[in-house]
């Protein structure tokens, strides 16, 4: 569990076990600890370094013979604390312990500018056990020291390779790992303690989708740092009113244009923004502020970089032998072998890596539809049935399912949620009864059919209106996100404002609706950076978004709607208390077609938390317009997207209005409203 306020890089007992480097060991056991053999050896060192004895050399390892089991068959998942660099002290020498997973390897040597790259210099050293693990410790390198493995292939290539459990690198394009620690003093204890009622599927959880390096900058190229982003943008979300930050990737990656999806350093946030501890401060940060932090994770592929994961010992270590399963031909990567016990450690534990030691409150995991098909992006003869016959890849379902058991039963408190496009069964339901444990899934489906909706001509909505309405027949078989992700204003697709049809009020007065009718929908949500004030260009994630846009009045009234509807979610009971239940919802209308007008509500756990939301979907307003309503009271109008303060006409209703005793909509009481052009409104019985 982590329950623990502090994140320290390893335990005394595990200070206590380092080794210093050998070549080979020759017993045959596989699950005891090697023997202590009496012998010294004269470690290679420095050249300004004194030379140093170390005694015992053999008896002196990280692992335990129960870690050796447990990673063979799959089941380490805090191989972070074994495998990787550590910094330590042997014999009363200050040094570094590395230990990397390279089985075909013929030999592996930790070089670095503390050898000058020496191939030759220091090798580490095969344990006994057939574990495919070398190790070594290597006196004098501590924190901050640059480094990379030299692994001698079966084929004779050396090839020199980045620590896949490296906690930091170099800035890109440098490549080299960094010897380093994640010690830090955590100050969050308070939001730990709570977040549960902070992440619960009973919460309202109001998402923003971040791109660290193009969310702000200063001037036109230098990015803003972690700790800047600690200070500049807690303070906007906050401001905004949203629950939580989703970060895309911040692991450590080669390529800008990939957006961080293409990991290589899959347990070090990336340098160019500043180190681990100073990602970890933006995290505190967002915490003692009421936000909760999501993370991009990428288990779906990785580059083919020679300095990465892709033939790590000179095989096919990471990615699966076969291409048929182990090259995307769409992102021209590699993907994960799923049936290897290894990999399946090397994942799992890099997702609770992120969840205990950075304090994540939860993993938004890509992709997720390439991994569960074998089929996906591939053409009839491209890729080979499961053993039933079938396109599902089952390893990878298996992975899922073992995945969320274990990150739920550890962390009961965060939420997994997965980006997942196709009809696949039960993606939000529990292992035990045949899904994949996640807690939620993004709605892709709504997100399609709306906006294609939105974007067509008013005067033409009445023949689409089913496209609007047909989410709410599926709406509930899942645990639903609803996103309006990054993925949707690149590659042509335009911004979100640019897609909407009509002059710049009708634009604008479009976008708000949008909004509106999305927060009123059952579901979470997610809304990528910009969105949320109208930006007008596409995203770049080579530059700022476009800020200077809130200086004119409808980009302000944009921002200030997406801020009233994130504290109208928030507030309004109705809205998330039975957000993935049938019982939370209810049609009033949806049969108004010639007005392209719906009517519906939403309801909380108590009787009188009930709102009803009403969408006028065209541009013409409607006076004395009546609609049924649950209950007998004094109504009143809450929100109004076409309020003059987010750059409305103004068509609202400001008085009480009392229902009256009149059937209607299958009623028995109804109210008459002043619909406004192409504005949403939300009303509360007093």
């Amino acid at each position: 569990m982590a329950k623990t306020t502090k994140a320290k890089t390893q335990s005394e007992e595990e200070k206590a076990v380092t080794k210093a480097p050998a070549k080979k060991r020759v017993s045959k056991k596989t699950t005891e600890e090697a023997p202590v053999v009496e012998t010294s050896i004269v470690v290679d060192q420095t050249p300004a370094a004194p030379p140093v004895e170390l005694k015992n050399v053999e008896a002196f390892t990280r692992f335990s013979g129960f870690d050796i089991s447990l990673f063979k068959s799959g089941k380490h998942f805090r191989l972070f604390e074994k495998l990787g660099s550590h910094t330590t002290e042997y014999q009363g020498v200050a040094g570094t312990y590395f230990a990397v997973w390279a089985p075909s390897a013929k030999s592996v040597s930790v070089i670095g500018n503390f050898n000058y790259w020496n191939k030759d210099s220091h090798h580490l050293f095969v344990r006994w056990d057939e574990s495919g693990i070398w190790e070594g410790f290597i006196p004098h390198i501590g924190k901050g020291e640059a480094y990379k493995y030299c692994i001698e292939a079966h084929d004779g290539r050396k090839l020199e390779k980045i620590d896949p459990y490296a906690h930091y690198f170099e800035t890109p394009p440098k490549t080299a790992s960094i010897v380093w620690d994640n010690w830090y003093e955590w100050t969050d204890s308070d939001w730990m303690a709570t977040r549960k009622s902070k992440n619960s599927l009973s919460s309202p959880m109001s998402v923003y989708e971040v791109h660290i390096g193009s969310w702000r900058r200063k001037g036109d190229e230098e990015k803003l740092s972690y700790i800047e982003l600690a200070d500049q943008l807690v303070s906007y979300v906050k401001e905004m009113a949203f629950t939580h930050i989703e970060f895309m990737p911040v692991m450590e990656h080669p390529y800008e244009p990939s957006w961080g999806y293409q990991v290589l350093g899959y347990f070090a946030p990336s340098s160019r923004f500043g180190t681990p501890q100073d990602f970890m401060y933006l995290v505190e940060q967002c915490h003692k502020n009421d936000i909760g932090v999501i993370l991009d994770w990428v288990p779906s592929h990785f580059p083919g970089d020679a300095h990465g994961l892709y033939e790590y010992d000179g095989s096919h270590l990471f990615e699966h032998p076969d291409m048929r399963k182990g090259y995307h031909p769409d992102w021209k990567s590699y993907i994960f072998n799923y049936g290897r016990n290894e990999v399946r450690s090397f994942l799992i534990s890099n997702a609770i890596y992120w969840l205990e030691r950075f304090h994540a409150d939860g993993l938004r995991v890509d992709a997720v539809a390439s991994m569960l098909y074998l089929d996906y992006s591939r053409n009839h003869g491209e890729w080979e049935p499961n053993i039933f016959g079938g396109n599902h890849h089952l390893e990878a379902i298996s992975l899922f399912r073992e995945l969320n058991e274990i990150l739920y039963a550890e962390f009961p408190d965060v939420q997994t949620i997965a980006e997942e496009s196709t009809s696949f069964t039960g993606v939000s339901r529990p292992v035990y009864t045949g899904g994949l444990g996640f807690g939620q899934k993004w709605m892709m489906g709504w997100m399609n059919d709306t906006l294609k909706y939105f974007e067509k001509d008013p005067m033409y909505r009445k023949y689409h209106q089913d496209q609007l309405t047909f989410s709410t027949v599926y709406a509930f078989t899942e645990n639903f996100m609803l996103p309006l992700s990054h993925d949707e204003v690149v590659y042509g697709k335009e911004s979100l404002v640019g897609k909407m049809p009509g002059d710049e009020w009708q634009r604008f007065a479009n976008l708000r609706l949008l909004f509106t009718y999305m927060f009123t929908h059952p579901g979470t949500k997610l809304l990528f950076m910009g969105g949320e004030f109208g930006q007008t260009s596409e995203w770049n994630f080579s530059k700022s978004l476009e800020w200077w846009l809130l200086d004119h009045g409808y980009h302000q009234g944009v921002q200030s709607l997406v801020r009233e509807l994130n504290l109208l979610y928030r507030n309004e009971h109705a809205m998330f208390d039975k957000q993935f239940a049938p019982e939370g919802f209810e049609w009033i209308d949806s049969s108004d077609r010639n007005n392209s007008v719906v009517v519906y509500a939403r309801k909380g756990d108590s009787h009188k938390e009930q709102l009803i939301i009403v969408l006028n979907l065209t541009p013409i307003p409607h006076n004395n317009y009546r609609i049924g309503v649950p209950m007998q009271g004094v109504w009143q109008e809450i929100l109004n997207s076409d309020d003059t303060k987010f750059g409305g006409s103004g068509k609202t209703n400001p008085e009480p209005i009392f229902a009256e005793e009149v059937s209607w909509q299958g009623k028995a009481y109804s109210i008459p409203l002043n619909l406004p052009p192409l504005g949403g409104l939300v009303l509360k019985v007093k």
